[in-house]
C-alpha cells in the first residue's frame, strides 16, 4: 500500500511562449518538493518526455520518497512535455526541428523557470535527464550549452551515429558527469521510425567515446527492456546519484 505521505505533493503546470518553436509554445508540468520554500533555492531536474517521467516513470513519487526517507535534499522536477509526432524531429541531432528545440531550451525554458521558480542557476545544480531520444537529446544540450548544463541522466540513450560522430568531435569532456543505462533485452530494439537497433552496442560505444574524451561516466547493463517498466525501477538510483543528501 503506498503510504498517503508521498502522493500529497504539489505539481504546477505552465506553459512557455517561445520563438524557436512553431507551435510559438510548450507546456511543463513543475514538481515542488514537500516543503518548497521561496526564500530558498533548490536543485533542478529538466526531463525530456516529460507527461512520460510523471505519468509512467512516477518521478514525483519517487523523489517525494528520496527527499522524505532517505534525506536527500528537496529538489524541484522540471517536466518538458513533447508531441510524439514531433519527438524523432526535435530530439534527433539530423531532425529539422532539433536546433529550435536546443535553443529553446536554454535560451527561453531556463530563464522562463528560474525567474519564477527558486531553482539554482549553477550548472552543478541542474540536471538533464532523458530516456533513448530523450538521453541522447539530453547529452547534446550540454555539449552545445556546457556554461549551462555539465551534468546529464541517460536511460537507454539512443546514440545512433550521428550522435556518436558529435562525441566523438567533442574534445575535452572533463567538465561532463553522466549516468548511463541500458538493459540486457534492449539488443534488438525495434525503433519507430528508424529500423532495429542494438541498444547495448549503442550505449557501450557511446560510453567509450565519453571516456575518451574525459567525461565522468556512471555505467551500468543489466536486465531490462527499453521500457518504463525497467527505467522507473532505475530513477531513484539515478536521481540518488546527483542530488545530495542533507
Amino acid at each position: 500500500m503506498t503510504d498517503e505521505r508521498y502522493l500529497k505533493r504539489t505539481i504546477v503546470k505552465e506553459t512557455v511562449p517561445s520563438r524557436y518553436l512553431p507551435e510559438q509554445n510548450r507546456s511543463l508540468r513543475i514538481f515542488l518538493p514537500p516543503g518548497y520554500n521561496e526564500v530558498l533555492s533548490y536543485p533542478v531536474v529538466y526531463c525530456q518526455d516529460g507527461e512520460d517521467f510523471f505519468n509512467f516513470g512516477r518521478i514525483a513519487t519517487t523523489a517525494t520518497k528520496l527527499i522524505l526517507d532517505e534525506g536527500l535534499e528537496p529538489f524541484i522536477i522540471v517536466g518538458v512535455d513533447v508531441d510524439k509526432k514531433h519527438r524523432t524531429s526535435e530530439y534527433a541531432p539530423d531532425g529539422d526541428r532539433h536546433a529550435g528545440y536546443l535553443r529553446f531550451f536554454a535560451e527561453e525554458l531556463i530563464p522562463f523557470v528560474e525567474e519564477r521558480y527558486a531553482v539554482r542557476s549553477d550548472p552543478d545544480h541542474r540536471l538533464l535527464a532523458g530516456d533513448s531520444l530523450g538521453g541522447s537529446v539530453s547529452l547534446h544540450l550540454a555539449l552545445e550549452y556546457p556554461q549551462l548544463f555539465t551534468r546529464v541522466m541517460s536511460l537507454s540513450g539512443a546514440y545512433f551515429g550521428v550522435s556518436q560522430h558529435i562525441i566523438s568531435q567533442a574534445g575535452d569532456l572533463s567538465w561532463l558527469n553522466i549516468f548511463m543505462i541500458v538493459g540486457l533485452q534492449e539488443d534488438a530494439y525495434e525503433t519507430t521510425d528508424r529500423g532495429v537497433f542494438d541498444f547495448v552496442a549503442l550505449n557501450r560505444n557511446a560510453k567509450a567515446l565519453l571516456e575518451h574524451n574525459g567525461a565522468t561516466v556512471f555505467y551500468e547493463e543489466k536486465d531490462g527492456k527499453h521500457q518504463w517498466g525497467f527505467w522507473q525501477k532505475e530513477l531513484d538510483r539515478a536521481l540518488s546519484y546527483f542530488i545530495d543528501i542533507e
